[in-house]
């Protein structure tokens, strides 16, 4: 059936038929489009392929959070008044963005491509009405914001019992997803939820599924790299299977007809890898992701070991306290020799400008007290922040979704430097980002997933799907600028071209596509 509605094209976006659950049981199904294949030469009319499948997202209904208050206190702290207001109404979009599942999915999972889940959560919006890993991480840091601690516990439970049923989460909540994962931040997840809550107990009862998650990474995804005579193990984005991505199977099919038939499996495996770690080529067809060691999943690996450590010896364990330090160690070590490059700061071989090559600032992998200010010289050199609506994901104009103009969400962190200047343009970063995403919202009274920065902030564009609005992740990214520097920004600030020599910030943008 997948075949054959796909094909037909019954539906404008393919994703909108592998969410339909079906009306009866899927072997009925296959009984009956045999039949009509049979019946009718392999050509079912049209009206007959769209029989025996419900409208997409029949199987979840509204939820409205039991903990969302009305005026957390972080609001507050916002001098603005427009801004506070503006905050006020994304703190509002929570109850919209919730969801919970019916029980007719736990009951009846053979005719549901949704994988349940016990407890209720946040949805990124738009057409993502399922729970995304990596996204939720943003979503969760705007939760813990608006003061929703037990909303956030209930998404981190709902991904330990994914570790626990499948080894690992997948990357979002449909089961053709379940041969990807995301970048694996459900160890931050939990950090950012003890640093509210400290809940020490729930750190205990799932320390195990943690460190569950980890190992899957290493066993299954670790690849060794020689340099110099050395041999240094690294990670890195692979799917083991082929065949199109069942939510683009049209887009996919259409593209392996451009190739020999013995390279269609490993186009549409290299295609599900990079749908989980954001592909750069010019052409989808010349995608190669499982063979890239990406910098940024190195270093969310390299900081997860970190916390493991820190997470083990408030539990009192030792042992594994010092066996995640060592690996912590390696994988700096590895980090350095084989992806550090002296001279621009920057992956070796791959020269191309993405901030995810500063993703070791971000997550605190490193070692060497100079490499901030060698970054931010790959900025400046770069001319990166001569852009006043917010930081390009890539200078390449490939018309994809992740390369220029189009900017994701972004984090700053200003780090200790020696001069005062270098903390206000961190903040002056902030400002235009704000002034970016407030600016669309006053206009479209919508949040997007990303924003065209050439086009003075407008949504952006590209990619194999329309820009989509709620927006789960830019929700919660605004709200911790918000909360970080809610007593300075404004809403009528003068963007401002930034200073190369001043800056002194941790980038990441959340550009990596699903």
């Amino acid at each position: 059936p997948c075949l054959c509605i796909q094909m037909a094209k019954l539906y404008q976006d393919d994703k909108q038929f592998v969410d339909m659950p079906l009306s009866i049981a899927p072997e009925q199904v296959l009984q009956i489009f045999t039949e009509l294949a049979r019946d009718h030469n392999h050509s079912i009319p049209r009206e007959q392929l769209q029989e025996h499948f419900q409208a997409k997202g029949q199987e979840l209904q509204p939820w409205t959070p039991a903990d969302w208050k009305d005026s957390p206190q972080f609001l507050q702290k916002i001098s603005d008044a427009k801004l506070r207001v503006w905050a006020g109404q994304l703190h509002q979009l929570w109850k919209k963005l919730g969801k919970k599942m019916k029980p007719e999915v736990l009951s009846h999972p053979e005719r549901f491509s949704l994988i349940y889940s016990e407890h209720p959560f946040i949805v990124p919006g738009g057409r993502f009405v399922e729970f995304y890993y990596w996204d939720s991480y943003w979503v969760m840091e705007g939760l813990l914001l608006s003061e929703m601690a037990e909303t956030v516990k209930g998404m981190l439970q709902n991904f330990l019992d994914l570790v626990k049923t499948y080894g690992h989460v997948p990357s979002g909540g449909h089961v053709y997803y379940l041969q990807r994962s995301q970048p694996p931040l459900l160890t931050l997840m939990m950090d950012c939820y003890l640093t509210h809550t400290n809940d020490t107990t729930f750190l205990q009862e799932n320390i195990e599924m943690l460190a569950l998650e980890l190992d899957f990474w290493t066993k299954n995804r670790t690849v060794s790299v020689s340099l110099e005579g050395k041999n240094y193990l690294l990670n890195c984005y692979y799917v083991p299977h082929g065949g199109p991505r069942p939510e683009s199977y049209s887009k996919d099919a259409k593209l392996a007809d451009t190739l020999p038939e013995g390279d269609r499996e490993p186009l549409w495996a290299e295609l599900k890898a990079g749908a989980k770690s954001g592909p750069n080529p010019n052409l989808l067809s010349g995608i190669r992701t499982s063979k890239l060691v990406p910098v940024d999943l190195n270093a969310f690996l390299c900081q997860a070991e970190e916390l493991m450590s820190k997470f083990y010896s408030r539990l009192g364990n030792n042992s594994q306290a010092t066996k995640y330090r060592t690996l912590r160690a390696q994988h700096l070590a590895a980090l350095n020799a084989v992806l550090w490059d002296e001279e621009t700061g920057n992956k070796k071989k791959n020269q191309e400008f993405y901030p995810s090559n500063l993703t070791p600032l971000w997550a605190g992998c490193f070692s060497d007290p100079g490499v901030p200010d060698k970054a931010l010289k790959y900025l400046e050199d770069s001319l990166i922040l001569t852009y006043q609506y917010g930081i390009p994901t890539s200078l390449q104009k490939t018309g994809q979704q992740w390369d220029f103009p189009n900017a994701w969400d972004l984090v700053i962190r200003g780090k200790e430097a020696p001069l005062p200047r270098a903390q206000e343009v961190a903040f002056q970063l902030a400002q235009n980002w704000i002034r970016t995403n407030f600016d669309v919202y006053s206009q479209k009274s919508a949040m997007y997933e990303k924003y065209d920065i050439s086009n003075s902030g407008q949504p952006g564009a590209g990619g194999e799907y329309e820009v989509q609005e709620s927006f789960g992740w830019t929700n919660g990214v605004v709200l911790m600028l918000l909360d970080r520097y809610g007593d300075r920004l404004t809403s009528g600030a003068q963007l401002a071209f930034l200073e190369p020599h001043c800056l002194a910030a941790t980038l990441l943008p959340s550009l990596l596509s699903r």
